[in-house]
């Protein structure tokens, strides 16, 4: 019996052509005094609620020869209170889906109403996991317009929507990696355009990704949901919350939107820890969102100082700021780097990204800012 010889690489495996040639999503992960480019929160969970993580864990662990609770009662009913004590919208249990992070809500969504001769379209630059999920998911993928300034080109999307009729749209606000916010007006416009194009099929669903919503000026876009069943808000845990290393993400639909995804979830794809430590988390909010407040007076700090410095900045709505204009963005990076500080090159041309740190690191973030501007330019 003969061993087949081993695989070289990926050109020597069966992978979907949609596939090769890609790079997998990822941010440098170096040891470096600061590091500030995956948005992170940067301050560590409070004592008291590292104690109530480890009491329900405890909780949990005496039953985990048992399968977690599928459908996340619990969870759920506590997410659903979150969101109508905060974002200023009634919702129940029925209305809100929980996973592992909010890729994984994107995910369920594309394998729901996306797939193969389907199509989604995001308005780049913005968060790429969209559109390399919808590559996973056999869904075509439909590169939207921005204006220069990165805010949302209406009248163009809505051109792009009616020539594309995507099954998907994305819209990203506060959006990543620029920080600006779109007004409910544009979603508006973006929704009722989307059912427009679809309006020969059942319509097209409309995704609200407001991963970083808890650091805008403005408010939640979740009461939009009230008479529009085909709009989805998707959320996270990991960064209001502190939580990144929790993988904990969900949804506020239409409660038909929820029974839907639920056609493609995994099996008990919530850990019983993972609930566990999310329902401890849920319980401290009034204290995680006090962080939030810090975070975003030194996001507001780090815009003021950019612009003093003489940098160009993007308004921000997220814990995050984006700035340039760079003839070569990558050795900026590059030479903050050697300053000891990792932030994050996106690939917008031009443009770099940091996230909000505690002051100690913004300081250090602002030192070397300071100093490349007194460099000579490659």
């Amino acid at each position: 019996m003969t061993r087949n010889s081993a695989v070289a690489g990926l050109d020597d495996l069966p992978v979907r052509d949609e596939l090769r040639g890609k790079s997998p999503y990822g941010a440098p992960q170096l040891d470096v005094p600061v590091r500030l480019n995956t948005n992170e929160n940067p301050y560590p969970l409070p004592e008291p609620l590292v104690e109530r993580i480890a009491e329900r864990v405890r909780e949990a662990a005496r039953d985990l020869n048992r399968y977690p609770d599928r459908d996340a009662v619990e969870l759920r009913t506590e997410l659903a209170a979150y969101l109508t004590r905060t974002g200023k919208y009634p919702l129940g249990i029925e209305n809100v889906w929980a996973a592992n992070g909010s890729n994984e809500v994107i995910q369920q969504l594309l394998q729901t109403f996306g797939g193969p001769g389907r199509t989604a379209i995001g308005f780049e630059p913005s968060y790429s996991m969209h559109s390399l999920i919808a590559r996973g998911t056999g869904t075509g993928w439909i590169s939207g317009p921005r204006n220069d300034d990165f805010t949302l080109d209406v009248p163009a999307a809505e051109r792009a929507i009616a020539e594309h009729r995507p099954d998907v749209v994305f819209i990203t606000t506060p959006n990543n990696p620029t920080g600006n916010a779109v007004p409910a007006e544009a979603v508006l416009a973006l929704y009722e355009a989307a059912q427009a194009a679809k309006a020969a099929t059942a319509g097209a669903i409309v995704v609200v990704d407001e991963a970083y919503i808890e650091f805008s000026h403005g408010d939640s876009l979740l009461p939009l949901l009230a008479g529009r069943p085909h709009l989805v808000v998707s959320r996270t845990m990991s960064k209001a919350f502190g939580a990144a290393g929790l993988r904990l993400g969900y949804l506020a639909a239409d409660p038909a939107v929820v029974d839907a995804v639920q056609l493609v979830r995994l099996p008990y794809h919530l850990s019983a820890v993972t609930q566990a430590t999310a329902l401890a988390a849920l319980e401290h909010t009034d204290t995680l969102l006090k962080y939030v407040e810090q975070l975003k007076s030194e996001r507001d700090r780090l815009v003021t100082e950019l612009r003093a410095i003489g940098y160009d900045v993007t308004p921000s709505d997220a814990n995050f700021v984006q700035f340039g204009r760079f003839e070569d963005a990558h050795a900026a990076w590059q030479r903050i780097l050697d300053h000891g500080v990792l932030v994050r090159d996106n690939g917008v041309p031009g443009w770099l990204r940091v996230s909000a740190g505690t002051p100690e690191e913004n300081d250090a973030f602002l030192d070397a800012v300071r100093e490349l501007k007194k460099e000579p330019q490659a």
